[in-house]
Formats: structure tokens, sequence, C-alpha cells
């Protein structure tokens, strides 16, 4: 047994068979769709989410961190069932009140080694962090050395999309309606990206081929280590991932392909497309 467990949230945007295989835990987050609440990847998986989030007069879904004593039921399964160390690499804290709980968790086990990486992140960037996590502790490193590792190479993430449309970002109050209005009319398609924790806007094309376009330069200046396609059931996604290919040189059959689910997907909506790029050493 590896000594070293590692864990992250729902909002990595793992696949059940990403995390299985690399020996991941996943804590999952809530959704809550009106009155009905549903912990991520457990009693909603995301083919559901995105089949609910699309239903004809579906109330607007509604994100929430899991509790600090969730975190503490996993953390002491994982303990007791002969782990020596945690590592949980979370969800970006301006993002997500998720880190600090896992952090009130630690505290209720002080004599216990137990490291929290915040990704600075969110969907497969914690994702991509996370894999790389479970290959250094299946190495025989440290969760002290896995931990500072992640700090360093959170920094050369990079995490682009496409957005099909403003009004999931205006529903879930991150942009004004006036703006989101005014965009509709410009047929704005913003690329958006994570900057130093924090969603910030990349650029603004005004067209899909614009978009597509600036997307491609964006992640073809970088040179891959790791990259994960991402999609919010976007129909062109792999004609994306074959360009991007074509962009970075680094082979398409090598990229994951993973569709956002229902931490991150409110915030994005249907249609949303990119990539996530842990650039080389």
């Amino acid at each position: 047994m590896t000594r070293v467990a590692i864990v992250t949230d729902s909002a990595s945007d793992l696949t059940p068979e990403q995390a299985a295989s690399a020996g991941i835990t996943v804590v999952p987050l809530l959704v809550s769709f009106g009155d009905k609440e549903y912990r991520a990847g457990v009693d909603i998986s995301t083919e559901q989410f995105w089949q609910e989030l699309t239903r004809d007069g579906a109330p607007f879904p509604r994100t929430a961190a899991a509790a600090p004593g969730t975190f503490r039921d996993t953390f002491e399964r994982l303990l007791d069932e002969g782990h020596d160390e945690i590592v949980y690499v979370g969800v970006g804290s301006k993002l997500s009140a998720t880190v600090q709980s896992a952090r009130v968790a630690r505290d209720m086990l002080p004599d216990r080694q137990i490291h929290i990486v915040d990704s600075e992140t969110a969907s497969m960037g914690i994702g991509l962090l996370a894999l790389e996590a479970a290959e250094m502790a299946g190495a025989g490193r440290s969760g002290a050395e896995i931990s500072a590792a992640l700090e360093q190479r959170r920094r050369q993430l990079r995490l682009y999309v496409v957005l099909e449309t403003l009004e999931y970002l205006k529903r879930g109050g991150r942009i004004s309606p006036a703006r989101a209005a005014i965009g509709g009319l410009l047929s704005v398609k913003p690329i958006i990206t994570i900057d130093e924790g924090a969603v910030d806007t990349a650029d603004r094309p005004r067209t899909r081929g614009k978009a597509r376009a600036r997307l491609l330069e964006l992640l073809g200046a970088i040179k891959p280590e790791r990259v994960a396609l991402l999609h919010g059931q976007a129909p062109e996604i792999e004609e994306f991932g074959a360009d991007l290919a074509r962009a970075t040189g680094f082979p398409r059959e090598r990229m994951s392909l993973n569709l956002v689910g229902s931490s991150v997907g409110p915030h994005i909506g249907p249609g949303a497309y990119g990539a996530v790029v842990l650039a080389a050493e």
C-alpha cells in the first residue's frame, strides 16, 4: 500500500475511472436544484447533472463546499486503512470554501500528517495536480515532499475555456445582467481563465470562429507535459482536440477528455470548451 493517500474533491472533474486507476479518493461537493441537494458523483452523475441543467424549467443549480465532517470522516478512514499521511489537493480557495473545510478537518486530527494544497484553480487543473501527486506517492515520496512539489507545479498550470453564452455567469452572479445583455448583443464568446486563483477574462472575441482561433493561440504558446480537454457538452470538442494537438505538438491520444461536472458546470454552461495544460518543467 502507498504510504501517502491522495485526496481531491469533485471540482477536479476527474472521471471515476481516472480516480480509481490512480488510487485517488474524491470527496463530493454539493449541488442543489431547488430543494433537492445532491453529492456530486454520488447522488448525481456528471451526465445526470447536464440533463437536469438543460431541462426546460429546471431551477438554476447552487453549489456548496463539503462539510468539515465529511473531510474528517474521509481522512480518518484512509488513516485507519493503513496510510501514514494524506495529501489533499483542493479547488482554489478564492473559488470555494472547500479548502477551508479541509483545513478545519485537519485541525480535528492534530496528531496526524495531513497536508492541504490549495490548487488555486478548478476542474482538471486540480485533476492534473492530483494525478501528479498520485504518481509521486507511488514513487515513495513523502507527503511533505508531494505538497511542496505541488505548490510549485500549480504555477505551471494554464486553463482556458470559451463560453458559448454569458447567461450562466449572469445567473450565477459572476457578471451583471447589463454586461451579459451587452455581450449577447455583440455575440461575444469570452475566453475565461484562472489567474492567481480567481476567474478572469483572457479575451473577448466577438465570433465563435475568432474565439476558437484565439483559444488555440493561447494554448499553443505553451509547451505541455499534460493536457486535459474540457467541455460542457460541446459538440466540437473532438475537432478542437485534433486542432490543439496540431497547435501544441502534443499527441491527441495522450490528452484526457473530461466532461465538466456539477461543481464547475453551473458557471460555464452548456457548449463551453477548452483545455488545461500543465507546462513542462
